[in-house]
Order: C-alpha cells, then sequence, then structure tokens
C-alpha cells in the first residue's frame, strides 16, 4: 500500500497541469473538500492543494508547449541524474532534464516507450506528499498502455519495480510495488481503454464513491467509466475534470 516512507520507486508526489489554476482549484475544492494554498509569487500561480493542512496534491498552469490538462505522477529517486540516464538507455524520453527546484529536491518529467508521461522526485527539503490512503487523498496509481508487456520492462529497469499478474474477468491485471511483498503495491498496469492515450491516473480515496461521483458531474465532470465494485478492492469511477484531466476515485474494500 501507499504509505509516506517513500522509498525509491514509489509514488512521492502529485500535480496537475491545468489551463485556469483557479478554476480546477474550485472544482477539486468542491469534489474532496480541498483547499489551495499557492507557493507565491515565487512559485508562478503553482500552489499546494490540502485536506486539514495536509498536503494531498499539488496545482499549477500548464508550462510545455502543447501539453494537456493532466496529473502527473512523481516517483522517488535517490538520484534523478542517474534516473534520467536509465530513462534513456532504456527507450524512453527525456522531457525536460533534472533541475533543481530551490532547497525543495530535484526533479525531472519523462515519457516511457509507450507514450506515457511521468516524473521523477529527488527530495531535499521535502520529502513528499503529506497524506495518502485516507480518504480525500492519493490511494493508488495507474498506468495505462497498449501493451503491457512491451512497457514493463522499461519501468523494471528504471525502478526495479515487480509486478504480480492477477486475472480479472477477461483481462490480465499487473500489480506494481517496489519490493516483493504486497505491502510494497502502489499501482497497476491495465490496457487503454478505446480511444484512449497512454498516461498515468490517480485513484483518490473517498468514503462514498457514488457520491463523490456525483458531485464530479455536478461540478462539470464527465464521467468516462461508471462505477463498478470489484470483491476484495472496492468500489471504484473514472472521470475528466472540467478541463479533461483523467483521474478515478474508489472506496477501498477495508
Amino acid at each position: 500500500m501507499l504509505t509516506t516512507q517513500f522509498v525509491p520507486g514509489a509514488p512521492t508526489w502529485l500535480d496537475l497541469g491545468a489551463p485556469d489554476v483557479k478554476a480546477a482549484a474550485a472544482f477539486y475544492t468542491g469534489v474532496f473538500g480541498w483547499s489551495f494554498q499557492s507557493a507565491g509569487p515565487q512559485g508562478g500561480d503553482y500552489g499546494f492543494l490540502q485536506l486539514d493542512g495536509k498536503t494531498v496534491a499539488a496545482l499549477g498552469p500548464l508550462t510545455e508547449e502543447g501539453a494537456r490538462p493532466a496529473w502527473t505522477t512523481y516517483f522517488a529517486t535517490a538520484d534523478a541524474d542517474a534516473t534520467a540516464a536509465l530513462v534513456e538507455r532504456h527507450g524512453g524520453e527525456v522531457r525536460a532534464a533534472p533541475s533543481d527546484v530551490f532547497t525543495k529536491g530535484r526533479m525531472a518529467h519523462f515519457t516511457d516507450p509507450a507514450g506515457a508521461e511521468f516524473a521523477v522526485w529527488q527530495a531535499r527539503d521535502l520529502g513528499g506528499l503529506d497524506l495518502v490512503t485516507e480518504p480525500g487523498s492519493l490511494g493508488w496509481v495507474e498506468l495505462h498502455v497498449q501493451d503491457a508487456e512491451e512497457v514493463l520492462p522499461f519501468y523494471q529497469a528504471v525502478f526495479g519495480w515487480r509486478a504480480q499478474s492477477v486475472a480479472m474477468g477477461p483481462m490480465t491485471y499487473r500489480i506494481l510495488s517496489t519490493g516483493e511483498s504486497e505491502d510494497t503495491s502502489f499501482g497497476g498496469l491495465t490496457e487503454l481503454m478505446p480511444d484512449d492515450r497512454p498516461h498515468w491516473a490517480p485513484y483518490f480515496e473517498v468514503s462514498d464513491c457514488d457520491g463523490t461521483v456525483a458531485m464530479a458531474q455536478q461540478l462539470g465532470g464527465t464521467l468516462v467509466a461508471p462505477a463498478e465494485s470489484v470483491e476484495g478492492v472496492g468500489r471504484f469511477a473514472t472521470l475528466d475534470d472540467p478541463f479533461g484531466a483523467r483521474f478515478s476515485v474508489i472506496t477501498s474494500t477495508p
């Protein structure tokens, strides 16, 4: 499960790039009860989405030319420069070379061989998110690609992840972890929906999946995959926010 231990290869940070930061903050505040705290003038409209004073995600304007609104998952690394070298060596693309974020840490942005974008965070003063797995915070991340077998070796080479295959109806779902035990699982690898593009998507834990979906739709979100229940997992649904950024919500089975 996700924790705030942030071992190498585990999700450590999450942010949203949006064309209208104020409107995006209003949407997610309404859906999850978050507040938005600006990083100040030096932060360039970037800020922190918080729940009861604890940072659960971040939000800022789109900065790359041609970029689409999207959530970006950051994975912990002890050395962003070494990770960038591994990404290039194994067929990925370095979209933004490793750079320092004041004294907070060092980050880099990449695209995997399948076309999904992700990032890494080398912590210094800022370790990562303050809260995960609790209602209103990140509970899981999921990679959607056309061919799981093609992209999995890339991530295993870059992060050393392990993958456990689980049958889910006609498809095979791969549970990703940073170690040998299930306790270190943090996400999954699955097939693309029709007409979708490769991407990483966050799952936010909520106490009422159906109620959260209804609220998101009321505030301008679009339902992509209706709520469904999976025994031993929970009840979950997938949505696009008003700008098209995709995310899921889940009420996990205790």
